[in-house]
């Protein structure tokens, strides 16, 4: 077999030398070192299971979550729509993570299968904008933490800098940007080595704090607490409606992570590995978290009077200056953990995917983390409109997105995926297409996209043009759902309708002359 044109990038890309027969030349244009497929695959399930702790031990889960009470459920319900709503996420997250440990290579890589070699762009850019918003936003409640801690131990140095402010931050603010933007980038600079071993320890510290926050809470009130934490309790309909919202905003919390677990999953062993940590990290994991975010939640109102469902305003109120800074560091690495699994891996493959020779996957996080900076992420996070014009808009496709995956691989390609066909532009390539791109993947991407946005926007139109509210306000929760439901039965459609892998001859011959004749 001839050379690669570029022998020694695809020997350090991981070409892996020896699998199958017919092997192609990896083609610059499709390659880097971040992107090719891993000679090794070393993750194994604690890895996994530390991945969703850091995950799920955010400032933003807890606010979720706890906000559950203010739809009108209970303690108790409120702990089994969590439940319930992680077991629905563990399951599409053991369906996302196998392309991607099957081939060893990220999402965009491997959605290649899907949209082409060059159409899987699509995607990425797409979730690449989502995780630049996310990551500075979350960057900036980590920001808020920090605050907390400057505030308590040099009042005189950090009050004067909270009186002056530039587009919509006070300089104390920007300090503290500052310090985690660096602090994030430096981690993220040192590679995926270094980025497992934080997350390895710190999702475990993270959850040692908040247990001792919840315990401390407990007895300051006696445990004394009432878990009916909601003034206006459902019953009927009301309660099945409310019931079936919570369970659909813990899946769309995690909306973001399933689509990009493909880029973890990559580093696992064996895909026994990840079901195990999956296991491990969502069901199991989250048992105890929900306990803790019930709990907390529960010891704020006899103890300050009001249901409070922020840690970090929660920490703020502790007379004591050890508990407030332990507090603070634990939320600021907590948010750095989430941060960096969530919202700045992704994005570093998405752009590096974009164009592989000229962006490598540490240009790519850093372009992320400058757009962050850019799109002043405290403005977003105070504007309710904004969020939902742009990132609820945005986050609307990660549904599409993930059902066109899962239909391409499990039932188009039926598990089967030709990784070095990933990397060639040869028009005999089988992730060619046409002209690199699938018309079956961006087709069934517009159907829906249309549908998945239109259960976000007309809601929002109807109340903007009526008297604040519409009767089909309860469809925005659902448009995660919408969009994966319709992405994958339109992907499938008309992946049949195009032959896709064979995948219409196939069915032909299975139901018989008479459906070819059809």
């Amino acid at each position: 077999m001839n050379q690669p044109p570029d022998a020694d990038l695809v020997e350090a890309a991981g070409y892996p030398p020896g699998r199958g027969v017919g092997k192609r030349a990896y083609d610059p244009r499709l390659t880097n070192e971040d992107l090719a497929p891993l000679e090794e695959q070393t993750w194994g399930s604690y890895n996994i299971f530390a991945f969703w702790m850091s995950d799920v031990h955010s400032v933003g889960g807890y606010v979720t979550m706890g906000a559950l009470f203010a739809i009108g459920l209970n303690a108790w319900q409120v702990f089994c729509c969590l439940i319930a709503g992680i077991v629905i996420v563990q399951f599409f997250c053991n369906l996302v993570a196998k392309p991607s440990q099957l081939a060893a290579v990220p999402y965009p890589v491997a959605s290649r299968a899907s949209f082409g070699v060059l159409g899987a762009n699509i995607p990425a850019i797409v979730r690449g904008l989502i995780a630049v918003a996310w990551y500075g936003v979350q960057t900036y409640l980590a920001a808020e933490s920090l605050n907390i801690v400057f505030l308590k131990l040099w009042p005189g140095f950090a009050q004067p800098l909270t009186e002056h402010t530039f587009l919509g931050l006070s300089l104390l603010g920007y300090l503290s940007y500052a310090i985690l933007w660096i602090l994030q980038a430096l981690l993220f600079w040192r590679g995926m080595d270094m980025i497992r071993r934080f997350v390895d320890f710190a999702g475990p510290a993270v959850y040692v704090v908040m247990m001792a926050l919840c315990v401390y809470m407990l007895f300051k009130v006696d445990f004394n607490i009432d878990l009916n934490l909601s003034a206006d309790q459902l019953t009927g309909w009301s309660l099945v409606w409310a019931l079936c919202g919570a369970v659909a905003a813990v899946v769309s919390y995690f909306s973001g992570p399933m689509l990009n677990f493909g880029d973890f999953s990559r580093y696992a062993k064996s895909f026994g590995s990840v079901r195990r940590g999956n296991l491990l990290g969502l069901p199991v994991n989250f048992i105890l978290f929900s306990l803790l975010t019930v709990l907390t939640a529960a010891a704020t109102v006899p103890l300050y009077g009001e249901l409070i469902t922020d840690p970090i305003d929660t920490v703020s109120r502790i007379d004591s200056t050890f508990a407030i800074v332990l507090g603070g560091a634990t939320f600021v690495i907590a948010t750095i953990g989430i941060n960096i699994v969530a919202n700045f891996i992704s994005p570093a493959f998405d752009f590096s995917h974009v164009s592989p020779q000229r962006i490598s996957w540490r240009m790519g996080g850093m372009i992320a983390a400058v757009g962050s900076v850019i799109l002043t992420p405290w403005n977003w996070y105070n504007n309710d409109d904004a969020i939902f014009w742009t990132l609820g808009i945005l986050g609307a496709l990660i549904g599409p997105l993930f059902g066109i995956l899962i239909a391409d691989f499990y039932l188009i390609r039926q598990q089967r995926i030709v990784v070095d066909d990933l990397f060639t532009m040869e028009p005999d390539g089988e992730y060619w297409y046409r002209n690199g791109t699938n018309p079956a993947a961006v087709r069934a991407l517009i159907v829906a996209a249309v549908l998945s946005i239109g259960s976000v926007v007309v809601p929002k139109v109807w109340s903007l043009l009526g008297d604040g509210s519409s009767p089909i306000d309860w469809l925005s929760k659902y448009s995660w759902f919408v969009g994966c439901g319709a992405g994958f039965a339109a992907y499938y459609l008309i992946a049949l309708a195009f032959d896709v892998a064979g995948s219409g001859t196939r069915r032909a011959a299975r139901l018989g002359p008479s459906a070819a004749e059809a």
